[in-house]
């Protein structure tokens, strides 16, 4: 069969390389695409929310699935085009409708989501510029850290987490009444903090039933000891080992299976992934978010892992067969390292030419933020490139990834030196 992958990043360059291995597919394209994809697929020049530049190269090249990397065209209702098409309404596409993918397009939502079908999570309300002084009070009936989050999607970057209760009214008032994340922050969500170690679980589901993936731990802060500004991800590690077979379970029984229940009970259809943002909370897991599709670096350390052949697994989504399907996992730990652009999250160039690509051996080198130029790798991104690695153990794995790294080099290239250390 004919695939199409959308995006652009580390996820969607994991995406490629997993289908390509797959002899059920034929030709393969992503659209944009990176300096990674294009070795192994037809890179198409298409924005991910050009829906009509979509359908012309679905239609132009007989693409039978569609895989939905990024979040921005499932809320923007990317699924629901193609069901709405009769030229598309044919092809599968791997994604949630619009109606589903407000679990991630709003954090109001997934809120009310949880509550309805007593998924554990922390206790919260939401505020808009009219009431911004109940926004106020609410901060002061809680403890610190107070966390607020903008309603929408805002980039991974709409969650602050402060210490100082005067702060946290100052930044709700930037968020609400100027607008410090545009659109995202017209609402935003203020809720207690839970204090415990986060991980994240993976699911598949057809709308009928579920599969759930290896679970993975990421490293969001840019500073080492989890310092510094938020970021899309600095690596990965996956499994999780303080995720015992009892905790496990409970993830399973308390969340999994209620968030694909409640789905069906709400009538939202979803076919695709569940990304599901846990804390360890002393021995119960909550969750912190719902994303509807997989994560970023996470994927780069989830999909190697995964020995099933990928392309049968989303035919059996697309059908509603997925109860037929087994799901095998490779035993060795997978880690990743992220390689960014000196200054992200903030201001960083771009260009910068990488080099030693084609000397790793050890490790699988997954682009993100790099585009080919002239026959050179460059850099066009804040995150660039994840390091993947297997190890008996994650500190085997990381070891790995981090001797990988010395081989490679662009100028002003920044990565966590201690990506696991909490583990």
């Amino acid at each position: 069969m004919n695939i199409l992958v959308l995006g652009s990043g580390g996820r969607e360059h994991t995406f490629a390389w997993k289908i390509a291995q797959s002899s059920r597919c034929k030709n393969l394209f992503v659209a944009p695409g990176n300096s990674g994809t294009a070795t192994i697929a037809t890179n198409l020049k298409i924005g991910v929310t050009d829906f009509e530049a979509i359908k012309n190269a679905v239609v132009q090249n007989n693409i039978d699935l569609v895989v939905v990397g990024p979040e921005d065209p499932l809320v923007q209702g990317v699924h629901d085009f193609f069901l709405r098409d009769e030229e598309l309404k044919d092809v599968s596409v791997i994604g949630p409708q619009a109606a589903a993918a407000e679990l991630e397009g709003s954090k109001e939502f997934a809120k009310e989501f949880m509550m309805r079908h007593n998924i554990p999570t922390a206790a919260y309300e939401s505020f808009t510029k009219d009431n911004v002084e109940e926004g106020y009070r609410f901060l002061e009936t809680l403890m610190p850290p107070y966390v607020l989050k903008a309603d929408g999607l805002a980039a991974g970057k709409g969650v602050l987490i402060l210490n100082d209760l005067n702060e946290a009214k100052g930044e709700l008032k930037s968020m609400l009444v100027d607008s410090k994340f545009g659109e995202a922050s017209t609402k935003v969500v203020i809720e207690e903090f839970l204090d415990g170690i986060e991980l994240s679980c993976f699911v598949l589901t057809d709308g009928k039933d579920y599969k759930v993936l290896p679970t993975a731990k990421d490293y969001k802060r840019i500073g080492e000891g989890d310092t510094g500004l938020n970021t899309g991800g600095m690596g990965a590690v996956s499994p999780v080992p303080f995720a015992t077979k009892e905790f496990l379970d409970k993830i399973e029984n308390q969340i999994v299976k209620p968030t694909v229940e409640g789905l069906k009970k709400d009538n939202l259809p979803y076919v695709g992934f569940i990304f599901i943002g846990l804390i360890k909370v002393g021995d119960d897991p909550k969750v912190i978010e719902y994303n509807v599709r997989m994560g970023d670096p996470e994927t780069e350390v989830v999909l190697p892992r995964l020995k099933t052949d990928l392309v049968e697994v989303f035919e059996a989504m697309a059908n509603q067969t997925l109860s037929n399907v087994t799901i095998e996992i490779d035993e060795r730990a997978a880690t990743t390292i992220m390689l960014v652009s000196g200054g992200y999250p903030e201001a960083y160039e771009k260009g910068k030419t990488i080099t030693g690509v084609e000397t790793i051996k050890d490790s699988i080198v997954f682009h993100a933020g790099a585009i080919e130029d002239d026959g050179k790798v460059v850099t066009s991104g804040g995150r660039v490139m994840a390091i993947t690695s297997y190890g008996k153990t994650h500190q085997e794995a990381i070891k790995k990834s981090y001797q990988s790294i010395e081989n490679l080099h662009f100028d002003k290239m920044y990565y966590r030196k201690d990506i696991g250390f909490d583990l």
